[in-house]
């Protein structure tokens, strides 16, 4: 039967204090105040919907890098870095997924994540995929002294989709489609415009969930009495609950919608609840996952016996544990590109990218691949035609050897305050793997006085640089200590 064999999900380590938000915009948005509780997940300069979505991934495949079963990668984002590119391919390339696979980006709805599940579902049970991919990434941006600013978190999920060893199967689906504007975001626009929030209760989302939760559990055969985990987004407090008792599910079925410590991950969002309710699931449980969006979807699921064995290694909850608390607003401000800043003359260059290059390289820049010699098993990165290996210098020997999911440890190290750096200073150093090869990168996710010689690592698939005269986006590997 087909259903979710695995799961993973990312939230970025950085959570930004609601408190030091609503403190420092007390003269302006005294109104604000009230939501100055808990924590917002919060992303780095070099996150972005489509990394996260590549962590979240890794996360649900698991250790190990060999993906040839998945012929399929769907990825939802109303937040993908390019309008006209398959952000797709991108997250594809970087888990070195097979060049003949699908790959497919949803977007234009929060309800996208919950879209992009079920297409892959269909595309399974059909038989036109073996096995697929679905990732959801969400960097939204909100203006400064917003409401949204403050609901909103950055985050993504990831569920792997076949007939084999499910964890949850897939029993019902439901589906209501209407113009319901509640908020948009024009092509040319940077930020959301938002609709008035009792119309989008009361006309909204309170009319249009239930019938698509109705139906999915009517094409499922289960009664709304038997739900165990109900997940649904929802900034406003205690709808989710008037949801479920209009469809007549209990309300001890009512999931946590991680508002205090995460936010709200948009399109991600419906994924993210859905992997939190797998977390928490025994053989059994009826799971129904919906998400409001220019009408709703709605996804119901039976949990089998494996769904207590074959959890993610970090998961949802390992991801909330992983956290650092920032206070400094300014920060956030400048990390989501609102402050126009003076960078100064270090970065005045162009960054232009060489895109046949990036071709030509892909899967030694995008998937950390490098080179093994197959005479001499000497590892070696970046791949060249002659061998790095001493005293034999042999020539078109290697055959490709991956390097993302190896862990690896700081040999040498620098913090340089004099290179410009989006967060100073610009921590790099050569990073040696175990069973060979060494690699010169940055160095991430770290405070001054954090880093140290000897120190485990592992590997991250983050932005690199940003050609803001052309609007392109560079990415590559960085290294994240072990924690």
């Amino acid at each position: 039967m087909v259903g979710i064999s695995a799961w993973g999900a990312y939230a970025p380590r950085l959570r930004l204090s609601r408190k030091a938000v609503t403190a420092a915009n007390a003269w302006i948005a005294p109104n604000l105040v009230g939501k100055g509780k808990g924590e917002r997940a919060m992303a780095n300069w070099d996150e972005d919907a489509l990394t996260m979505a590549v962590e979240a991934s890794r996360d649900a495949l698991g250790a190990g890098d060999d993906r040839s079963h998945i012929d399929a990668l769907y990825f939802a984002s109303t937040t993908a870095p390019f309008a006209d590119r398959l952000n797709a391919g991108i997250v594809s390339a970087a888990l070195t997924l097979e060049r003949t696979s699908q790959g497919v980006d949803i977007t234009g709805s929060q309800r996208a994540g919950l879209t992009a599940l079920s297409q892959a579902l269909a595309a399974v049970k059909s038989g036109s995929s073996k096995a697929a991919l679905v990732a959801g990434g969400e960097h939204r941006r909100a203006r400064a002294a917003s409401a949204q600013e403050l609901d909103w978190g950055d985050g993504a999920a990831a569920f792997v989709v076949s007939t084999q060893d499910t964890v949850a199967d897939f029993i019902g689906h439901g589906v209501v489609t209407a113009d319901f504007v509640d908020h948009f975001r024009g092509a040319d626009a940077e930020f959301d415009y938002q609709w008035e929030e009792r119309w989008i209760r009361d006309e909204g989302i309170a009319k249009l969930a239930p019938p698509a939760i109705k139906q999915a559990l009517a094409a499922a055969g289960i009664g709304a009495e038997a739900v165990t985990q109900f997940c649904f987004p929802c900034t406003f407090s205690g709808l989710a609950g008037q949801v479920a008792k209009a469809c007549g599910i209990p309300a001890e079925a009512v999931q946590d919608n991680l508002a205090a410590t995460l936010g709200e991950a948009g399109a991600a969002h419906g994924l993210i609840m859905l992997a939190q309710a797998l977390e928490n699931a025994k053989a059994g449980d009826i799971i129904v996952a919906a998400q409001f969006g220019q009408g709703c979807e709605a996804l119901v699921f039976r949990a089998t016996g494996l769904v207590a064995t074959h959890r993610p290694a970090r998961g949802v909850a390992g991801n909330l544990a992983d956290r650092k608390e920032e206070t400094n607003y300014l920060k956030f401000l400048f990390f989501q590109d609102l402050v126009d800043w003076e960078k100064g003359m270090r970065a005045e260059k162009d960054n232009k990218t060489a895109l046949t290059t990036l071709y030509r390289n892909s899967d030694q820049i995008l998937g950390l691949v490098g080179g093994r010699c197959t005479e001499t098993g000497v590892v070696q990165y970046p791949r060249t035609r002659i061998s790095v290996a001493p005293n034999n210098p042999a020539i078109d020997t290697q055959e490709p050897y991956k390097f993302a999911e190896r862990s690896a440890s700081i040999l040498s190290w620098s913090a340089d305050y004099l290179t410009f750096a989006m967060a100073p200073p610009n921590h790099y150093g050569m990073m040696v793997f175990e069973g060979g090869g060494r690699i010169f990168m940055d160095i991430t996710d770290v405070e001054p006085g954090e880093v140290e010689t000897g120190m485990g690592v592992k590997m991250v698939f983050r932005l690199k640089e940003v050609d803001e005269k052309r609007g392109f986006r560079r990415y590559f590997w960085k290294a994240v200590p072990k924690r």
